[in-house]
């Protein structure tokens, strides 16, 4: 069986709804859409109003085109109310007071009514006139809404959104496998790949997808892209070690000549208000699973991860060396970058330590004497320069990925969104 947890208010989760029994249905299982309150799921894990309520303007400003990206590649009708977000209790409650047979049919007319018509369902009258539209009688229409004020269905609400937590949910959607008395917990309507591979045995904890890891392109077909690709990162970022190590994938696909832009990322963070380490930041649930994911990504991707015993660690030296390589083209800026990005995120070597970053360097094919160039002012000046180009250019956090130095992606997640750019998608919303 696979359950979707879901709350109408979370834009994801609705594109995710749209997929789900497509992907049930071709694995050959059953769907049990998992109803919760996503603001309580919030309270209940330390997020208080949640993510969105604290995003800086750049990141909320990306947030917005990634939803609507992701709508135009799952091709979905999408638009953002005004009055977003709406509290969707009543909407849920009466969901649980219908039967069960009318659940996917009121589930996808609820989500139509939020994210395609953008009304709005704290009304009464509009969550019925959704569920109209969805073949649901106004005799059933009725009992919900009145079901929705008993007690019964507020604690059975509750309740859901209580186990949600307990299973380590911390936003939507949430997509769960339960097999032999534990479950695995994927986030995101972005992990469609890793939830099918879930639903043929993979164990993304512990094993290989089926088949083998599954590197960027694989089995992709290779064209020539005319755009630009910059790409913003720091070494310190495991997420940015992870892009970069698909990175030539991407460049021999699309045949893009990347341009290395190295940040120091501690530096962006100060200058546009952020806390210096996100993940330390961030509510204990989503540490904890976002700590999976890195291993996760290492294991669909094939290449090596450890979590290193030092972290964070202060990477303006090796930042400054990555400048030195990539003065000198995209192909030696990305062997020292990986090799740097290995050194931490896989070996376990710190970074800090002077001795470390000549036998890298040397490793690499590069003159340990850059070690010394990285100590004269127009290196120091090239890196901080480029943290403040990062920062006019919207840059948030890394891996950033900007197409014809207007189309920006943030995260390792987004390559697939990046290769569409690079082939001359351009998304309506930037």
């Amino acid at each position: 069986m696979l359950e979707l947890w879901f709350d109408f208010s979370c834009p994801y989760a609705y594109l995710a709804s749209r997929r789900a029994p497509h992907v049930a249905r071709a694995a050959g299982v059953e769907l049990a859409w998992k109803p919760m309150l996503l603001g309580g799921v919030f309270r209940g894990t330390g997020a208080g109003d949640g993510p969105m309520a604290t995003l800086g303007p750049a990141k909320a400003l990306h947030n917005h085109r990634d939803m609507h990206r992701w709508a135009e590649v799952f091709g979905a009708p999408f638009q953002i109310p005004a009055a977003h977000p709406m509290r969707t209790v009543r909407a849920l409650r009466t969901l649980l007071g219908l039967p069960h047979s009318r659940w996917p049919a009121a589930i996808e007319a609820i989500y139509a009514a939020y994210w395609q018509r953008a009304e709005d369902i704290t009304q009464d009258e509009v969550i019925a006139g959704a569920l109209r539209r969805a073949g649901v009688s106004d005799a059933d229409i009725a009992a919900a809404q009145s079901a929705a004020d008993s007690d019964a269905i507020k604690d059975e609400l509750r309740a859901r959104t209580d186990e949600a937590i307990s299973l380590g949910i911390f936003g939507a959607p949430g997509w769960v496998l339960r097999r032999g008395g534990k479950h695995l917990l994927i986030w995101g309507q972005d992990r469609m790949p890793w939830v099918d591979a879930a639903l043929a045995g993979w164990d993304p904890d512990a094993d290989a997808p089926p088949g083998g890891a599954r590197g960027f392109g694989d089995g992709m077909q290779g064209f020539r892209s005319p755009s630009t690709l910059d790409v913003y990162f720091d070494v310190s970022s495991p997420f940015a070690y992870l892009g970069l190590t698909q990175l030539p994938a991407l460049a021999k696909l699309t045949g893009v000549v990347p341009r290395l832009r190295p940040i120091l990322l501690g530096g962006l963070f100060r200058d546009i208000g952020q806390v210096d380490v996100p993940l330390l930041a961030m509510p204990e649930a989503k540490r904890r699973y976002v700590g999976l994911e890195m291993a996760r990504w290492s294991r669909w991707w094939g290449v090596p991860f450890a979590m290193p015993s030092k972290f964070p660690q202060r990477t303006i030296t090796a930042q400054r060396l990555c400048v030195l390589a990539a003065q000198q083209g995209a192909d030696d800026g990305i062997r020292l970058a990986l090799s740097l990005g290995r050194a931490m995120w896989a070996d376990d070597r710190d970074l800090e330590d002077d001795q470390t970053l000549r036998q890298i360097l040397e490793g690499a094919g590069f003159p340990a004497a850059w070690l010394e160039k990285t100590r004269e002012p127009d290196v120091k000046a090239a890196l901080i320069a480029s943290t403040a180009a990062a920062k006019d250019a919207g840059v948030f956090g890394v891996p950033t990925w900007i197409v014809d130095e207007k189309y920006l992606f943030w995260g390792q997640d987004r390559l697939e969104l990046v290769m569409r750019a690079l082939g001359g998608w351009r998304p309506e919303h930037g």
